[in-house]
């Protein structure tokens, strides 16, 4: 079934495509992506029932009817350009995440709570555990932490990327990612992903304010990404993506706030936009799965950085005081 729709609705929009006909082959090459999922779902569902051994018996001929379709097709100007189309719709009937990753169906722009997935009660299962302990600083990963410890929550991008930065600087205790300033309750990264969550993926960095301040920290913060772009970091595009800053006390507070106004100078003398960052109380702080705790520190990590900083020094003076 996925073969045959995808080699007869590739021809039909091929042909639209050559003739500029764009809305006919959009929705001709929209309905092979969706079908290709739908077929497979739909023999992976009767594979083991009784009309299993005649579909199996079927599908050579299947397959060689659509790779002579798909042959002629490819051969055609206008395949190239349908075909994305052919694998967006693919992609965004295969699964939330698989869509999420390429910026497709998801939303743009946070969510009403109502139209929030609801979560659940209990932690997400491959949680770290409560005694898991930080790969890199070897200390605990859960509350409580040291008295004379601060904490604040950082969204910059991909939580890889932030969580990298911090946790080798001098003074910090701990790190951890996870997702915050949300509304769904235990969220997985499947859920933060596909946008119906509101979370934004964060660093919550855990420090000591004697051996290092926040102004220290958010210097780092805002030089090492693009606080100008709105639910986007790079090629990752989401409202898990946005810039934040989360404080635990009013005089952390003070301090980003008045972080964010220096900055905004900064930019402004180089001619970039406006900040978008929120600076917000921290609410509800969820673990991420235990794979992505200091991902950048274990072997065979990617070494992926989706951050786009651009380029301008904070005033390294300019927060000497502030201590968080």
């Amino acid at each position: 079934a996925a073969a045959l729709a995808l080699a007869c609705v590739v021809l039909f929009a091929t042909k639209n495509a050559e003739e500029d006909n764009a809305p006919s082959s959009s929705l001709a090459f929209g309905f092979a992506g969706a079908s290709m999922r739908r077929g497979l779902n739909t023999f992976r569902n009767v594979r083991g029932g009784v009309g299993s051994r005649a579909i199996k018996r079927w599908i050579p001929t299947a397959r060689n009817f659509a790779g002579r379709m798909i042959n002629k097709a490819a051969r055609s100007k206008g395949f190239a350009v349908g075909m994305g189309t052919t694998l967006a719709a693919y992609a965004m009937a295969s699964s939330p995440r698989t869509a999420a990753a390429f910026g497709w169906g998801k939303p743009v722009e946070l969510l009403e709570k109502n139209a929030c997935i609801a979560g659940t009660e209990s932690p997400i299962p491959d949680a770290p555990g409560k005694d898991e302990k930080h790969f890199l600083l070897g200390t605990p990963m859960y509350p409580p932490f040291p008295e004379n410890m601060e904490m604040v929550s950082l969204g910059m991008g991909c939580f890889w990327c932030s969580e990298n930065l911090f946790m080798r600087m001098p003074g910090v205790h701990s790190t951890h990612v996870g997702y915050a300033q949300g509304v769904t309750k235990n969220p997985s990264y499947e859920e933060v992903c596909s946008g119906r969550t509101n979370h934004n993926e964060v660093v919550r960095v855990v420090y000591d304010p004697t051996k290092i301040t926040l102004g220290d920290i958010l210097k780092v913060f805002w030089e090492r990404h693009d606080p100008t772009t709105l639910n986007q970091q790079g090629n990752d595009r989401g409202t898990q993506y946005r810039s934040g800053i989360y404080y635990y006390n009013d005089a952390q507070r003070k301090v980003a706030e008045e972080s964010k106004k220096i900055y905004q100078a900064v930019l402004s003398d180089s001619g970039f936009g406006t900040i978008t960052t929120e600076i917000e109380q921290a609410d509800e702080f969820y673990y991420a799965e235990i794979y992505h705790q200091q991902y950048d520190a274990k072997p065979g990590s990617r070494q992926y950085c989706g951050l786009s900083p651009l380029g301008t020094q904070f005033p390294s003076d300019s927060l000497s005081s502030a201590t968080g």
